[in-house]
């Protein structure tokens, strides 16, 4: 059974912006049948709450916010990235590009810097923010789950992380692209693939785990 021991693991909330999550958001349309299908929003709620109250670590995991003149000067801009920047995703001061309403930072969540592409490693401080804090295990929620969840996952494993995904803890823009993530890419580089039943059942088990050893080890003699 995966443990999730709080001191070592860290929950990454990848691109958890209004333009997704909220109705109204630019992004809503392409991913309200996946997000209402799993119940993506209420598991997201249950995933953060358990993990705040084992002690795991919090980190928002953002992409970058529009503002105008991106990708202007840029030689090679993806489609995608040109796209997001027709559409002015998570615009910079926008509604759309603030984090949901039940997600905002607390003390002592870590909020990594910002990606520009889908992983959020290259050219942001996360990896240096996890290991700053001995963080080995990452368990990653979030949208999109074939391009940001999967490639911050598939890096993170590259870079030596044990990786977790969530099976209704994130969602696609078809049945198709979620299947493929969670089914055919996922099982090459994720650890675990977990629902969020069995997710906070491992979280819960280890932060009870970890007390009584803590105790036994407290009550022994010197």
């Amino acid at each position: 059974m995966a443990t999730y021991e709080p001191a070592i693991t860290a929950l990454l909330c990848i691109d958890f912006y209004n333009d997704f999550l909220s109705v109204g958001g630019k992004l809503w349309p392409w991913v309200k049948e996946g997000v209402e299908e799993v119940n993506l929003l209420e598991n997201l709620r249950t995933i953060v709450r358990v993990a705040r109250e084992a002690g795991i670590a919090i980190y928002h995991v953002p992409h970058h916010r529009w503002e105008p003149g991106d990708y202007v000067d840029w030689k090679y801009p993806s489609p995608y990235q040109l796209g997001a920047a027709e559409r002015q995703a998570f615009a910079k001061n926008s509604w759309g590009g603030t984090f949901h309403k039940d997600f905002q930072v607390e003390v002592g969540d870590i909020v990594a810097t910002e990606h520009w592409a889908s992983s959020g490693f290259p050219n942001t401080d996360l990896e240096h923010q996890l290991k700053r804090y001995g963080k080995e295990k990452i368990i990653c929620t979030g949208l999109l789950a074939n391009t940001c969840v999967e490639a911050t996952a598939r890096i993170g494993m590259e870079l030596g992380f044990h990786v977790t995904l969530v099976r209704d803890g994130t969602a696609a823009r078809s049945h198709e692209a979620l299947h493929a993530m969670l089914d055919i890419d996922g099982p090459t580089f994720a650890h675990e693939i977990l629902t969020t039943a069995e997710l906070v059942s491992a979280i819960r088990t280890s932060a009870v785990t970890g007390e009584m050893s803590a105790g036994q080890a407290s009550s022994k003699p010197l």
